[in-house]
């Protein structure tokens, strides 16, 4: 696999994980108020009830903004600089930061859109990224 940094779940981030396993991208949706939220939590930051659900993403969305980093914070990562991290606006209303990976990350742009896949970070846990969608 990879000696990157892996996520650790927590009882909040559990269930997020697992579905990234099955390449799954869940979000939350408060069933009191209707707010969308992303990460997981254990309540809506909305109106603070402890009716939230979870749904499955589409996985399609956009790039809000986004930066190229040319010097890897962590040395794990510099076999894949340059990278682009970027912020992606879901088309269920959230937004969530992510990499943009494959060979044409570099041309990346605001409002470009892409959809999200599952990279295998170890043996038992996969984690989403996201790739550039075709240009018109």
């Amino acid at each position: 696999m990879t000696d990157k940094p892996a996520p650790m779940p927590t009882t909040d981030t559990a269930e997020f994980w697992r579905a990234c396993n099955h390449e799954q991208l869940i979000y939350q949706r408060c069933a009191a108020c209707g707010h969308v939220q992303f990460y997981p939590r254990p309540f809506c930051t909305e109106c603070q009830s402890g009716e939230v659900t979870s749904h499955v993403s589409s996985g399609q969305g956009t790039i809000h903004s986004f930066t190229v980093v040319h010097r890897a914070a962590n040395r794990s990562f510099d076999g894949d600089v340059p990278f682009v991290l970027a912020l992606v606006d879901l088309g269920e209303g959230f937004r969530i930061m992510t990499n943009i990976v494959g060979d044409g990350r570099l041309s990346a742009t605001i409002d470009r859109r892409v959809r999200i896949i599952f990279e295998p970070r170890t043996a038992n846990q996969k984690i989403p990224q996201a790739i550039l969608e075709a240009s018109p």
